[in-house]
């Protein structure tokens, strides 16, 4: 598993070994290369190579009068890649020839590929095909015919043409035109476009430097009109003690920002900016308890530094275990989290996982990888990982009043084996203590070293890590049911939570 929030990474802690995480290779984007555009037909004279000569019947050869004159320059530009049409002959005079004149010679079809066989194309017998132009029947030639009888008739003719053209189109014409009443365009309250336009204001992107120069780009949203800013541990960890943070704003203002407190163990800091704005609007929380899977999500967040940036998808799955951080452990964090295939990927960290309505249901915090080595770093493949907002609201109110978070323990160490079948308490503790805390919540109910707890109240245990993300969605107090397995026998003891105070 991989948090996956510095979309300009410095020398970050490493990932978990089971799913480590590196920056992606950007892709080029597909350029045109001279040599793949289409030859064209180099003609020293245009009007030559597009006309063809018409020869008059030989009664009329002695007799012809002079040639019409050329179509006017904007007749002729109106049609740039159509073939011109051959001029009928001109009559002796109005009365031998009649009105309207007869139509000009129909243009023949070519029927050979061209150009790799992209189909027929336009042109006149034994001229120059021009590869690739669309068939365009039926209204081209009457454009045409109209173009010779306002040359031959005069004004009246071109207004007359110019009305059967536009009939003609009119006629054939099965397109539709948007309204454009300003009411069409305003997005309802439960659209995505909605959501986003009233959440957006709301969300920074947090830039973190840490004094040796590591650092990385994260989000984060607005928890109250104080100024305090809800976001993951790992997106301000480097700059936690004697670094740099800020917070950029959808407008494009930024603000200078301080650690208030954060805990590693939960992935959750709160940051405060120090010149808050008046204006501030705090996103509204939602109760993760009551999502179901098929919910719609919205997330928004800075992916790879690229600011305000949403997307959409399902909660796909809840109650999902989820360990991440660094390969040696010290630094892990677990949580029993709401998953979602909305695109997820480093720099949306730290930002809002939303409901449909527009409600924060969780903080985007993990994602899942196909894994890579080397300089790659890992995208989306659809399985994201956010951290529900009932805990992280609590761990927030910890912060803001105490600096440091408190944890929920049972007083016993298990190992992080997750193939073991269960949660197996260990034969010693952290630096040689006792694995089962004297006096601690297992102590008092019976459990001892070796016991493999199996379940947690309902949800089955199958490793020291799920039974860690499921005790931290509790209280410090609450009273749980621990199934255990011991010498081949199954045995369940009620167990009330003790606590922890900071990150250990």
């Amino acid at each position: 598993m991989s948090t996956e929030n510095e979309g300009n990474e410095g020398t970050g802690a490493e990932s978990a070994s089971s799913v480590p995480s590196a920056p992606p290779v950007p892709a080029d984007a597909p350029q045109a290369h001279p040599q793949d555009a289409p030859p064209v037909a180099s003609h020293p004279d245009a009007t030559e190579t597009r006309q063809q000569p018409v020869h008059p019947a030989p009664e009329q050869q002695a007799a012809a009068p002079a040639p019409a004159p050329a179509p006017a320059p904007e007749q002729t530009a109106a049609f740039p890649t159509t073939p011109q049409y051959a001029p009928p002959p001109p009559p002796q005079s109005a009365a031998d020839a009649g009105w309207p004149p007869p139509p000009p010679a129909v243009p023949a079809y070519a029927h050979e590929a061209h150009g790799g066989g992209n189909g027929p194309v336009w042109g006149p017998p034994g001229g120059t095909h021009t590869p690739d132009a669309p068939r365009r029947r039926g209204a081209g030639g009457l454009v045409a015919a109209v173009v010779v009888a306002a040359l031959v008739a005069g004004g009246i003719g071109g207004a007359l043409g110019f009305w059967a053209a536009d009939r003609n189109d009119d006629s054939g014409s099965t397109t539709v035109s948007a309204s454009a009443n300003p009411q069409d365009l305003k997005r309802d309250p439960g659209t995505v476009a909605g959501v986003a336009a009233k959440a957006l204001p709301s969300v920074v992107t947090i830039e973190a430097q840490g004094g040796d120069g590591e650092g990385g780009t994260g989000t984060g949203f607005v928890y109250d009109k104080e100024g305090h800013i809800l976001t993951n541990n790992h997106v301000v960890a480097s700059a936690a003690d004697s670094g740099q943070l800020t917070a950029t704003f959808s407008n494009g203002k930024k603000y200078d920002a301080e650690v208030v407190g954060r805990a590693q163990g939960y992935d959750v800091a709160v940051i405060k900016l120090k010149n808050p704005p008046q204006s501030l609007t705090p996103l509204p929380l939602g109760n993760s308890d009551q999502v179901a899977v098929g919910d719609s999500t919205i997330a928004i967040g800075a992916p790879f530094g690229l600011s305000n940036t949403v997307t959409t998808g399902i909660v796909s799955a809840k109650n999902r275990p989820v360990a991440s951080g660094d390969a040696g452990g010290g630094s892990n964090s677990y949580m029993s989290a709401l998953q979602t295939d909305a695109s997820i990927n480093p720099g949306n960290s730290g930002g809002p996982l939303l409901s449909s309505g527009g409600a924060v249901i969780g903080i985007n915090s993990a994602i899942q990888s196909t894994g890579s080595s080397g300089q790659s770093q890992a995208g989306s493949i659809g399985l994201g990982f956010a951290i529900p907002i009932n805990q992280a609201k609590t761990v927030a109110q910890q912060l803001i009043k105490t600096g440091q978070p408190v944890y929920p323990v049972i007083g016993a160490t298990v190992t992080m084996d997750e193939k073991s079948g269960g949660a197996v308490i260990s034969d010693r503790g952290t630096g040689g203590t006792d694995a089962v805390t004297k006096d601690g919540p297992a102590a008092k109910a019976g459990l001892r070293a070796g016991d493999v707890i199996t379940k947690f109240n309902d949800t089955p245990i199958d490793s020291g890590p799920t039974l860690i993300g499921e005790i931290w969605t509790h209280k410090p107090g609450d009273r749980v049911t621990l199934t255990y397995e011991r010498d081949g026998k199954s045995a369940t003891a009620e167990v009330t939570l003790g606590q922890r105070k900071g990150d250990s």
